[in-house]
């Protein structure tokens, strides 16, 4: 009786935990999760080539990538049953419709902000971020009293450790004049933005700043919304007699069948207030963002932009000082720069991008990348790019790297680089055990007590055989 006793529990040990093996087996980790805001790319790394070039007055930087194809809607109006509906709402997947442009993003730094150059764009990553599993809500930032109250903002955005008196608490913002201070001592990063819908059909990209929150530069920016909310109908169309249509198609716009050349943007040059009273159609859909010519410092940068067999290339431009020091970088010769890159594609949006490690950049001064000079007024575009690999980065923010959490943190104190000792296949999937770290975690948990069940199981049959042969 005792050994059936045995046996049996010997039996169950294994049924228990080869049930649980198979279980586990079956559900797998990576799926995606949008009620978390999580949803992995495909692709974890992508190639992008970079060059840059100057003369005595402007510095220019050209930018290639591949995509499938080309997004330069950002969202929609679409008319149905007499009404305007939108469409092109972010979220952690791809936009549904492709309504989402394609964009490529640079951060510039000077050496006042010295982590930038060792880790890039990690060091504005904060914690509880737009996008994030944990991320504030609306309501959160809106009650802040100075992001919600004084700014304005509805959303967290980037920011610099310094402009926090605890640099793991987005809300714990530094007192209006030590940002001031800051500010002026150059502790910011300069933001190049170039979209595909939102300025690129005009030839300019977006001006921006990194410091307590990701900002334009002073002045506006190059679109606004098309949109009336008291009528609930856009504020304009496009002008037949120049864009040969008052409106795109749904199915256009849907493929990205119309031309890349065609007007499809609506801005002063192309678009006249909207007329109810016209006969609109069924599918009749018109951009939710209309174009305007930016002004102030946020107006700096001029872009040109061409898709063609699959890739974009960008080129942004700029004087080397603007004359802004409170919003730009100014380029010198002989100087020494960090630059990173980022971009979207394939219908994404805020946080769901690519980032590059920090790029050192010499004018007339070696370092990884050299900007070459040339005489005359436009670029000739004759030497090699640079190959940069971009990479996921997941939810990896600078709290979770500066903690006890990383074992790198040492590392970070010290102020080692971060390319001594990591590469963006590395930096990729550890994004993606950032996103999965409370399933990754209960699944070695239950690999641990699967093991367990197991190594009893074996060993209790193992020990009682072994009895039995000695009896």
């Amino acid at each position: 009786m005792q050994n059936l006793i045995r046996r049996t529990f010997a039996l169950a040990l294994f049924i228990i935990a080869f049930s649980l093996l198979w279980a586990s087996n079956r559900q797998g980790l990576l799926l995606p999760a949008t009620d978390r805001h999580i949803s992995i790319p495909d692709e974890l790394t992508v190639p992008l080539q970079l060059r840059a070039t100057y003369n005595e007055s402007m510095i220019h930087f050209q930018y290639r990538w591949p995509a499938e194809r080309p997004h330069v809607i950002h969202d929609a109006l679409r008319f149905e049953n007499g009404e305007w509906v939108r469409y092109g709402e972010t979220s952690a997947e791809p936009e549904l419709y492709g309504l989402h442009e394609d964009r490529v993003a640079m951060m510039v730094d000077d050496g006042s902000v010295p982590e930038f150059g060792r880790y890039g764009g990690f060091i504005t990553i904060g914690s509880r971020l737009d996008g994030f599993t944990d991320g504030l809500t609306t309501e959160d930032v809106e009650a802040h009293p100075y992001f919600g109250k004084v700014r304005g903002q509805d959303a967290a955005t980037k920011y610099l450790p310094a402009t926090r008196t605890d640099p793991a608490d987005w809300g714990a913002v530094q007192p209006e004049e030590r940002l001031a201070q800051l500010r002026k001592a150059g502790y910011f990063i300069d933001l190049w933005h170039w979209r595909s819908n939102r300025g690129g059909p005009i030839g300019v990209a977006d001006d921006q700043v990194v410091a307590e929150s990701r900002d334009g530069d002073d002045g506006s920016s190059a679109w606004f919304t098309n949109w009336d909310s008291e009528k609930k109908q856009p504020k304009f169309m496009f002008d037949p007699a120049k864009a040969g249509y008052a409106s795109l198609t749904w199915d256009d716009v849907l493929n990205g069948t119309f031309p890349l050349d065609s007007i499809h943007h609506l801005h002063v040059d192309t678009m006249l207030p909207f007329d109810p009273n016209y006969a609109w159609k069924e599918d009749d859909t018109l951009p939710r963002r209309a174009l305007r010519n930016p002004l102030g410092s946020r107006a700096d940068i001029h872009a040109t932009k061409k898709w063609d067999n699959g890739y974009w290339t960008v080129t942004m431009s700029r004087a080397l000082d603007t004359g802004n020091p409170l919003d730009d970088k100014a380029f010198h010769v002989g100087g020494n720069y960090a630059i990173a890159v980022s971009m979207h594609r394939n219908a994404t949006g805020r946080r769901w991008h690519y980032v590059s490690l920090p790029i050192a950049l010499g004018l007339g001064r070696a370092a990884e990348m050299q900007a070459v000079p040339f005489t005359g007024v436009t670029p000739q575009w004759e030497h090699n790019w640079h190959e940069v690999t971009l990479f996921y980065p997941g939810q990896v923010n600078w709290p979770l790297l500066t903690s006890k959490a990383h074992a790198g943190a040492e590392r970070i104190t010290l102020g080692v680089p971060v390319k001594s000792y990591h590469n963006p296949d590395q930096l990729a999937h550890y994004g993606v055990e950032i996103e999965y770290a409370d399933e990754i975690l209960a699944q070695w948990r239950l690999t641990l007590i699967v093991g367990l069940l197991l190594f009893f199981a074996i060993g209790f049959t193992l020990l009682r055989n072994l009895n039995n042969y000695k009896k």
